[in-house]
């Protein structure tokens, strides 16, 4: 996919676009019956490969197909019933039945994520190892520490580079969560899975209710994702992926602020890794933005907004089906993971090209020696010339915890 409005986008290749949608969807459609099959509610003559009969151009019919009845499910059944009639009348009779709309959409979108999420997490492996990397190179590397934007105490850049990684680690362990939180929804109408039991009953299965549980279960198991039960209204799942996409957003956008702030041409402690042709500016030959920096901002700024949406759907999703908030979720998650992914494929190549100017630091320390030991200076009583290097604290044990915690990680050890 391709994007004017969000340059960049191409990063998160398939990623929430509308073909991966309309294959998840067919996806849950096909294990679904498959289950039905299996439990025997539906004939064994029912079974069917559906994924053959849909393909990309579909996605745009389905679409233009969704606005009578509010979603996409409804033309995507039409499609798939009228596609495989001839050659299968059983799996025609059986497609869909026991669901409702919003256990397709709802399961599809799990999927989705999860496709998104295990991008992040790709993204989130190269870039701890990049700033542990970083953290442990610098830990030496004096500069100055800024608070509200004046020169405060020494750090090293070690230390800022640890505060970073930490960010990020916390942004794992979100999409860890959130990857645990897609669960599988199979409800029908009202949550209750009337219409399954009652295929149970019919079809003389001992215990409907429970056959129906474990075709839900069952579901679950097909499709890789949490079994929990109907989660019509009770919007975790959606809004625990919303959250850890803003948490990674967080902790990338502080990473991005700090190099644009440190790359101006007056401080010059940092740089954007050199990359020919990116930069540039259409009138003035001298420039050199920080492009990666902002493009990763602009992330950070809006996936707050978007996860609050999210927040406000899960709020007013009243009675058994909500009527609109649930409507709304689908771009919103579109929009935010597949920039979040974008903002994630750019965080890593900042962070592991990073260029630190150790050099233009040291100058800065030098210069602005009296102000950046102040406060020891207050502490001692003394007026002689203090090494910053004798009142940086507890840097190294700082940076230690971060790279333990780091390196800690199951299997990720950088």
């Amino acid at each position: 996919m391709t994007d004017l409005f969000w340059p960049g986008d191409e990063r998160a290749g398939s990623a929430m676009s509308p073909t991966s949608f309309l294959s998840a969807m067919v996806r849950v459609e096909e294990a679904w019956l498959a289950g039905l099959v299996s439990v025997g509610i539906a004939p064994h003559a029912a079974k069917a490969d559906l994924a053959g009969l849909v393909e990309p151009a579909d996605a745009d019919r389905v679409a233009a197909a969704s606005e009578a009845g509010g979603n996409p499910v409804i033309p995507l059944v039409s499609l798939l019933r009228n596609r495989i009639t001839e050659s299968n009348a059983e799996a025609a009779r059986w497609l869909h039945r026991g669901l409702t709309s919003q256990d397709v959409v709802d399961t599809a979108l799990m999927l989705c994520l999860r496709e998104a999420l295990d991008g992040i997490d790709t993204e989130v492996t190269a870039q701890v190892a990049a700033l542990v990397r970083l953290a442990d190179e610098h830990r030496s590397t004096v500069m100055a520490g800024r608070t509200l934007t004046q020169h405060a105490v020494p750090i090293t850049f070690g230390l800022k580079a640890a505060g970073w990684l930490g960010g990020v680690l916390d942004a794992a362990d979100a999409v860890a969560g959130a990857r645990h939180a897609l669960a599988v929804q199979v409800g029908g109408a009202a949550g209750t899975s009337a219409a399954t039991t009652e295929f149970a009953r019919e079809a003389g299965l001992d215990g409907p209710a429970a056959v129906a549980v474990a075709l839900a279960e069952g579901l679950a198991t097909t499709l890789g994702l949490a079994s929990r039960p109907p989660w019509h209204t009770s919007r975790r799942p959606v809004t625990a992926v919303g959250d850890a996409l803003v948490t990674a957003t967080d902790a990338w956008g502080r990473i991005a602020s700090d190099v644009a702030t440190l790359g101006r041409p007056e401080i010059d402690e940092l740089a954007e890794p050199a990359v020919a042709g990116r930069g540039g500016s259409s009138t003035m030959p001298q420039k050199q933005n920080p492009v990666l920096s902002v493009l990763v901002r602009r992330a950070a700024i809006t996936a707050p907004a978007l996860g609050a949406t999210l927040h406000t759907a899960a709020a007013l999703a009243v009675d058994e089906r909500p009527d609109g908030p649930w409507h709304a979720e689908w771009a919103t998650l579109r929009t935010l993971a597949r920039q979040a992914v974008v903002a994630g494929s750019q965080t890593t190549e900042l962070v592991s090209g990073l260029r630190v100017n150790a050099n233009r630091m040291a100058e800065t320390v030098a210069s602005a020696h009296a102000a950046l030991m102040a406060e020891q200076r207050s502490i001692s009583g003394e007026d002689a010339e203090a090494d910053p290097t004798t009142y940086l604290g507890t840097a190294d044990l700082v940076i230690d915890a971060a790279l333990s915690r780091a390196r800690a990680r199951p299997g990720r050890a950088p």
